[in-house]
């Protein structure tokens, strides 16, 4: 596990995002499905959607999970939370 806090955090968070989740093939977005508590975990299935990832250094493709754990009290509030750092929703709710 590796967690990221401050810049790191930021950089990771706009990579996925800008970077990495589009590479999916048809991707179509996340599931909007928080925890309970306003945190978000996604599931990724091919590490490789990241650019940084050299295929000649892996010998597997693998997946990984990403939480993030948010100072939301609500699954509303993790949402709009999310929502404003990008991350691409299925079916958005409208602010």
């Amino acid at each position: 596990m590796v967690t990221l806090r401050r810049e790191q955090m930021y950089e990771f968070l706009e990579r996925l995002v800008r970077v990495a989740l589009p590479r999916i093939r048809d991707f179509k977005g996340i599931e909007s499905k928080l925890d309970g508590r306003g945190n978000y975990t996604l599931g990724i299935q091919e590490q490789i959607i990241f650019p940084e990832i050299n295929m000649d250094n892996i010998t597997k493709i693998l997946g990984m999970n990403i939480t993030f754990v948010t100072s939301a009290k609500t699954d509303e509030e993790g949402y709009a939370l999310l929502r404003e750092f990008g991350l691409p929703f299925k079916n958005a709710k409208k602010s």
